[in-house]
């Protein structure tokens, strides 16, 4: 479906919103100087998953917002892993800034060598590195995220997690998706990579719902209960 005004409203939209999805916990983390249980894998996971996806987005031609969007994702995701290991791991400013800056150009490097090869494969009509540069920033993503399963499941909680956090990335998928669909070639892997962002993000929330609902509950029920025990005993 080709409109490319419909195309780079949605993928300027979607990029905006996945500026703006760690924002909330960043600033979550810093007001509480605790990155809680936050796991500081995922979010090197998904600085990681930034870089094929950046690559495929620009070999495969997305529009201009959908191409930043992947480094936008990058940077912030960095941000976040240096705010855990700050916080959790205490780390001090000397160690965390080189080691950023450091895994910063080490990305955006990987990510210049490959668009660059790409391309070349592209000239030569060699398609399957596209395919494997979106395979790979699907798996990737989706490895960060299930993390936050294994996370809530294990601590019977909402780990930490920005409930603002998951509905920005997940209307941020949404409005990509869109914007993806709107292209003048429709891009399955690009709907695949974004698809399943999405699934993965809405099964979520759900479950971060159901662990602040039950945590309510029990709050609920221990200050009905409380009265009653004391006049027990």
């Amino acid at each position: 479906m080709d409109n490319h005004v419909a195309a780079n409203v949605f993928g300027t939209l979607g990029a905006v919103l996945w500026s703006l999805q760690l924002l909330p916990q960043i600033w979550k983390n810093w007001r509480r100087h605790d990155s809680e249980s936050l796991s500081a894998a995922f979010f090197l996971s998904w600085a990681m998953a930034g870089v094929p996806l950046g690559v495929y987005n620009i070999s495969d031609n997305f529009n201009i917002a959908l191409q930043v969007q992947p480094n936008i994702l990058i940077s912030l995701s960095l941000l976040t892993w240096s705010q855990c290991k700050y916080y959790r791991d205490k780390w001090n400013l000397k160690k965390i800034l080189p080691v950023a800056i450091v895994l910063g150009a080490v990305l955006g490097g990987v990510e210049a060598g490959l668009v660059f090869a790409l391309r070349v494969a592209y000239r030569r009509g060699e398609r399957w590195p596209t395919t494997l540069m979106a395979i790979l920033s699907a798996v990737l993503l989706a490895a960060g995220v299930l993390r936050h399963y294994v996370d809530m499941f294990r601590t019977r909680s909402d780990a930490g997690l920005s409930l603002r956090f998951a509905l920005l990335d997940a209307s941020g998928d949404v409005a990509s998706i869109l914007s993806v669909i709107f292209q003048p070639s429709l891009s399955i892997l690009g709907l695949v990579i974004y698809g399943t962002e999405f699934v993965i993000w809405v099964g979520l929330m759900v479950i971060l719902l159901y662990f602040r609902a039950a945590r309510w509950r029990k709050g609920r029920d221990i200050r009905v209960d409380g009265p009653f025990d004391s006049t027990s005993n």
